[in-house]
């Protein structure tokens, strides 16, 4: 193994800023500590000149890097933890347009963190029907409450409508307690918490008291037609051939579809293919549908959770 070439590298954060540099470097230099991690270097900061120590291999990229972000900072966009892990992993991508693109609802605004979830969102904007696929952690779901909401404020539509296969790790509706809602809450309970972060827990009870948010278990699905409706299909990898097709042969004028799923989470019997994979291969070139692929670098949970979707990948493609 040869040893590392050691190097350093110096460069002035342009413009001289100190509430942009603040904002750059983090509370407890937390932000800088981030990137150290990163790339494995050492990074000294005085006023808005920084010094890099590491591998002269990596800190070019480092600086670069650390360039990119100052900037998306000095625009406007918070560097939160998250933003960072997105920056680190599109490391050539300029983030800045991310602020440009707001989601409004009535506790907070939500803008997209990554490439992909930008591209995701202006699909929806353009499309009848969305497929967003990818592995776990990328937004997928939340960006979709978040533009459901949206829509319904805009008076867009009537209703939102959120659909989940209810199997899930091997379990089936039938050794689940309770009534129907009661066995099908649990699967839709990431979506019940996007809504109720969105909306408040009052405002999003009384929705679905109004039946203006309803729940519908893809199975009570057919023989209806869902008009003037955004309607939500989260873990679709868990449907048949059949259950998609019966699904997206439901909406009606005036709806909005966005079907959701993560290929490596697939919990059918092994001889049953993915309704999921199968409609991304048939649909790719209709017309008027959109397919947004998400990957690792899309996932703004904590660190690990990428490095555990890479290793798992890698371990499947091995």
């Amino acid at each position: 193994m040869q040893d590392q070439q050691i190097s350093s590298l110096h460069l002035k954060l342009e413009p001289e800023n100190p509430k942009y540099i603040a904002a750059f470097v983090g509370e407890l230099n937390g932000n800088i500590k981030l990137i150290e991690d990163k790339f494995s270097v050492r990074i000294f900061h005085k006023g808005n000149e920084i010094k890099i120590e590491g591998d002269e291999k990596v800190i070019e990229e480092a600086s670069n890097t650390i360039q990119n972000l100052y900037a998306n900072c000095c625009s406007g966009i918070e560097l939160s933890s998250d933003i960072i892990h997105a920056a680190l992993n599109n490391k050539k991508e300029d983030l800045r347009s991310l602020k440009e693109y707001v989601i409004k609802t009535p506790r907070k605004q939500i803008s997209p963190r990554t490439i992909n979830q930008e591209k995701y969102l202006a699909s929806i904007d353009k499309h009848e029907i969305n497929f967003g696929v990818g592995p776990a952690g990328t937004g997928k779901t939340y960006l979709a409450v978040a533009k459901a909401i949206e829509f319904l404020l805009l008076e867009k539509v009537d209703k939102i409508v959120l659909i989940r296969p209810a199997v899930e790790a091997g379990e089936k509706l039938g050794f689940l307690p309770g009534d129907l809602n009661q066995k099908v809450d649990p699967y839709l309970r990431p979506l019940y918490d996007a809504l109720f972060e969105m909306l408040g827990v009052d405002k999003a009870n009384r929705l679905f008291e109004r039946d203006i948010i309803e729940l519908a278990p893809l199975a009570y699905l057919r023989g209806r037609t869902l008009n003037n409706a955004f309607i939500i299909m989260d873990e679709s990898q868990n449907t048949t051939i059949d259950q998609m097709k019966m699904f997206l042969t439901r909406t009606g004028f005036g709806s909005y579809v966005v079907v959701n799923g993560d290929m490596s989470q697939v919990d059918l019997p092994k001889n049953v293919l993915s309704g999921l994979r199968h409609a991304i291969g048939v649909l790719k070139d209709v017309n008027g549908i959109s397919i947004t692929e998400f990957n690792s670098k899309d996932v703004v949970r904590h660190p690990l959770v990428k490095k555990i979707i890479d290793a798992y990948a890698d371990h499947e493609n091995s």
